[in-house]
């Protein structure tokens, strides 16, 4: 299965605007932002449509970068045109993300007295558990100089609620996903009739045979009474002789499953098992969920 995630989104919402310089740091977070030309009222985070001084995020969290009230636009008919610049960078200086000019479709401008813009980051591929990058966000007036920067240095860390257990192996990535809502699910809260995938990426160490390994899956899915739900001995046995292609293994390996009904004695524990046929590597994950 292969999953997209938009690293940056962005949305414009109508929220007053003079030639400025200003200086802003937010001593929790370390958010910092300067402005020549234009000014903001305030800026901050959001994550899960609340308020957060963090510099610290789960993988797969959608993290805003709110502005408020930005003046200082050069007028044209009485509209503003901004520009935002968004990249990421890793603390070695790897370009890890960047995005020119995220309003370009504004071509006419925006006849706002007053913005709030905001430049939204998902912290998922190709950010890594374990990173520690730095998010720049740049606005800039297309029809004067001004100019407003945010700075964000942040680092990435794995969802507690999921216990891996690695042996003889490394991995990249272990992660919960919602198909329905198109997102990592990071506080284990889950919905009937949705397919829920485990995900592990870049997993090494299993033995290779002329570009193949021999992976085994167990999947095994039990209520809060410790009744099967699902329970799938080998979901690779098909590939015990053929094997799998070493390019395609390393990439991504997942289990989904999907329940239904309106009713289910939680919370729903589930454990898969990913061994080696050829030799002793495997890791175990396990997570509980909360069916709503």
């Amino acid at each position: 299965m292969k999953n997209t995630f938009y690293v940056i989104l962005f949305s414009i919402v109508i929220a007053g605007c003079h030639f400025s310089k200003s200086v802003k740091k937010d001593f929790v977070s370390g958010l910092t932002s300067t402005g020549s030309g234009l000014t903001c009222e305030e800026v901050y985070l959001k994550v899960n449509d609340e308020r957060t001084d963090r510099n610290s995020f789960i993988y797969g969290e959608v993290v805003n970068l709110v502005f408020e009230d930005v003046k200082g636009f050069k007028q044209e008919n009485g509209k503003s045109f901004p520009k935002m610049q968004i990249i990421v960078n890793s603390l070695s200086g790897d370009t890890v993300f960047f995005a020119d000019n995220l309003y370009s479709e504004y071509t006419e401008g925006m006849n706002f007295s007053s913005l709030q813009l905001t430049g939204d980051l998902t912290v998922a591929a190709p950010i890594k558990t374990g990173g520690e990058y730095l998010l720049t966000v740049t606005i800039k007036d297309r029809k004067g100089a001004g100019i407003y920067l945010s700075k964000l240095k942040f680092s990435v860390k794995g969802n507690d609620k999921i216990k891996i257990e690695p042996l003889n192996v490394s991995y990249n990535e272990v992660y919960l996903y919602s198909q329905g809502k198109n997102k990592v699910i990071n506080d284990g809260m889950i919905s009937f009739d949705d397919n829920i995938y485990i995900l592990a990426e870049g997993i090494k160490g299993f033995k290779e045979e002329n570009g193949l390994v021999f992976p085994g899956i167990s999947f095994r899915g039990t209520d809060a009474s410790g009744k099967a739900i699902f329970n799938y001995e080998d979901m690779f046995s098909d590939y015990s002789t053929t094997g799998i292609a070493v390019s395609d293994f390393n990439t991504k390996i997942s289990a989904h499953f999907k329940l239904t009904g309106s009713e289910f004695n939680n919370p729903l524990h589930a454990e898969i098992i990913i061994w080696d046929k050829k030799s002793s590597a495997r890791m175990k994950i396990s997570t509980d969920m909360t069916v709503k």
